[in-house]
């Protein structure tokens, strides 16, 4: 007796597929935070420019190469070149002025009388996931030993 192939789904047009859309929109609405985060000291720009390009990779791959190609967020962009990492003075930079700017908010939320316990936790856990970030990802490839 031979077997029945099962039926392949019909593949989704890209039109029709929500997945594409909702990364093309979270895409989109990351370029944006991350072109506010170039004038607004304090609001990062290379972690939106990230989220963006994959989400665009995984969406319009057209709109990821044309943010890779626009002049005001190339220099943030050289951190996806393939097999680039930050440098060491860039990972220090980067944690020494994310934890300041972490310290900073804290206290005047302190001296302001509006620093919760909940809200303190949050900022807390926010830059602890971005150290971990910065430190697992963010440094240079080692080189294969010979």
């Amino acid at each position: 007796m031979e077997k029945a192939c099962p039926v392949e789904p019909q593949p989704v047009s890209w039109v029709r597929d929500p997945r594409r859309w909702a990364f093309a929109g979270i895409g989109v609405a990351s370029v944006g935070l991350g072109w506010l985060g170039v004038f607004v000291p304090g609001l990062p720009t290379t972690i939106f420019l990230i989220i963006a390009s994959y989400c665009f990779a995984r969406s319009c791959p057209w709109l990821e190469d044309r943010l890779l190609r626009i002049p005001l967020f190339a220099p943030y962009m050289k951190v996806l070149d393939a097999g680039r990492g930050m440098s060491r003075k860039a990972v220090v930079s980067a944690l020494v002025s994310m934890w300041s700017m972490v310290s900073l908010s804290c206290t005047i939320l302190f001296v302001a009388g509006r620093l919760t316990m909940p809200i303190a936790a949050v900022i807390v856990l926010m830059a602890v996931a971005g150290t971990i970030m910065i430190l697992v990802y963010g440094r240079k490839p080692r080189a294969a030993k010979a």
